[in-house]
């Protein structure tokens, strides 16, 4: 429909015609296995390994490090679950925050059940973790710390670099999930001490069903589905080409273009916080101003119903997101809310909008209107 404004990037994105044009033939032409011998399935191989290339390059990483998997989902799992298991001889402790992605915080709580001790670390009222924290936190048998690149639903940045030298001086392995950070944020996991990272494709305007795996060399994980040999024997199954294709595709757009996109979302972002403060009283903006993803705005209006507001700007066509897209739909309230210290009745009226390329000023002036006039209605009944 022409007529919808799209608010909600951090759940998914719509594919580029860059992404869609290089992925099609290989739908169709280049139908090929690339674990066969022949010529159109070496060519599937050979696609394969440039888009490899192309997201090790994204992230300082070698090609060889990088696996490719159905999400960012399983990429978490894989990362998580495949560290603890290949080092539980080393230990059986693995530190977390409380704000992570559901796809960390129950793999966490499965291995808690498989005899594995977590930590969840606190945030402050910002969502970020304190360092102090987390060296207090370490003990003779933590093998793994993740914690997340920026959060999916206030956007904070964690200070990662930090994050990662401290598990490097302690011998620790450090895994983020990087899912709303890929293409938002520069990364060098060389530089800043990552030893292993987990990405999606649908997050920055290429297909759904596709993640990646970084996991640097020399680091022993133990592959949790089994079949074929495929992603040197870590990942079974045949390999998605047309999906890490549009993968490779969208990450090497991503960063090609990322100053652009970074002022032009920033600008999107502040002129929302702005202006939404002037128009709407009574409201408060999560997480931090500055140290946060450049398209992700995340809100709460006193007395009013987030559900209400929903369904009010989608009959004016917006789409917009009272927290993560993965919870949408449950009664609980969100978990990262609850961890930064909102009371339930500020939680409950809390709104996620997350800015895209293709949104303009404009879009956000609508926006606003549409925000002030509904929750005016809503606070006057």
């Amino acid at each position: 429909m022409d007529n919808i404004k799209y608010f909600d990037h951090a759940a998914t994105t719509a594919v580029s015609k860059e992404v869609l044009e290089a992925m099609l033939p290989y739908f169709s032409t280049e139908y090929g296995n690339a674990s066969s011998m022949y010529s159109i399935s070496r060519r599937a191989r050979k696609a394969i390994e440039v888009a490899r290339q192309k997201v090790a390059q994204a992230i300082n990483a070698k090609p060889n490090e990088i696996y490719f998997t159905s999400g960012g989902s399983e990429s978490d799992n894989l990362a998580i679950k495949g560290i603890a298991y290949a080092n539980k001889n080393k230990g059986n402790h693995i530190i977390t925050s409380k704000i992570e992605h559901h796809a960390v915080l129950e793999t966490c709580e499965n291995l808690e059940e498989e005899g594995f001790e977590v930590t969840y670390l606190d945030v402050d009222d910002k969502g970020f973790v304190h360092l102090d924290e987390l060296k207090k936190a370490i003990k003779p048998n933590t093998i793994l710390i993740t914690i997340m690149f920026a959060n999916n639903e206030i956007g904070t940045i964690e200070p990662i670099k930090e994050i990662g030298k401290i598990a490097r001086d302690n011998n620790i392995y450090f895994h983020t999930d990087c899912v709303q950070a890929i293409g938002n944020v520069k990364i060098d996991v060389q530089d800043m001490n990552i030893d292993s990272l987990s990405m999606s494709g649908h997050k920055l305007y290429g297909p759904k069903g596709i993640g990646v795996l970084y996991v640097k060399d020399g680091i022993e994980f133990k592959k949790l589905q089994n079949g074929g040999h495929q992603e040197n024997n870590k990942r079974a199954g045949t390999e998605n080409v047309p999906g890490i294709v549009g993968m490779g595709k969208a990450i090497e757009i991503a960063y090609r273009d990322f100053e652009k996109n970074e002022r032009h979302l920033k600008q999107l972002r502040d002129f929302f916080f702005s202006e939404i403060e002037k128009r709407v009283p009574n409201i408060k903006i999560n997480g931090d101003r500055q140290k946060r993803l450049p398209g992700n705005c995340n809100v709460s209006f006193a007395k009013v119903d987030a559900e209400e507001l929903l369904m009010k700007l989608d009959k004016k066509g917006i789409c917009a997101s009272a927290g993560s897209a993965c919870s949408t739909g449950t009664t609980e309230i969100s978990h990262v809310l609850k961890a930064i210290g909102l009371l339930d009745k500020t939680a409950l009226g809390t709104l996620r909008l997350t800015f895209g390329k293709e949104n303009t000023i404009e879009d956000v002036e609508f926006l606003v209107k549409a925000i002030e006039e509904i929750v005016k209605l809503i606070r006057n009944k």
